[in-house]
């Protein structure tokens, strides 16, 4: 049993509309506490269904070229992720690999 719970919360803004004007998250024990953001991705492990379930937001003034850098860094972390959880160091590296691709395609180091 935990010895100790910790809380990550998101407070969502939405207009009229529902849709994302503001998204803040609070994560105490991180020093974190209502700091603003654009966009999140939170996937969790369904262990009953064996799935991940998904939430993808991100507020209204998030510009592309943000979306553009936001998933590829997250792309990055998730082989970074792939490799200190399962040792998968070739799996991981073929994600960096293929994420560098994407980077150069979506012109995110600058033009050559």
């Amino acid at each position: 049993m935990a010895k100790h719970y910790s809380e990550i919360n998101f407070k969502i803004g939405l207009d009229e509309n529902k849709v994302p004007e503001s998204i803040e998250w609070s994560a105490e024990d991180g020093g974190m506490k209502h700091a603003p953001a654009k966009a999140l991705l939170l996937s969790v492990w369904d262990q009953k269904s064996g799935d991940t379930l998904k939430m993808d937001l991100w507020t209204k003034d998030l510009l592309a070229d943000e979306m553009k850098r936001f998933v590829h860094q997250t792309l990055m972390a998730m082989a970074d992720t792939l490799e200190r959880a399962t040792n998968e160091k070739e799996a991981a590296q073929d994600m960096r690999n293929f994420g560098q691709q994407l980077g150069n395609k979506l012109e995110l180091f600058g033009k050559k």
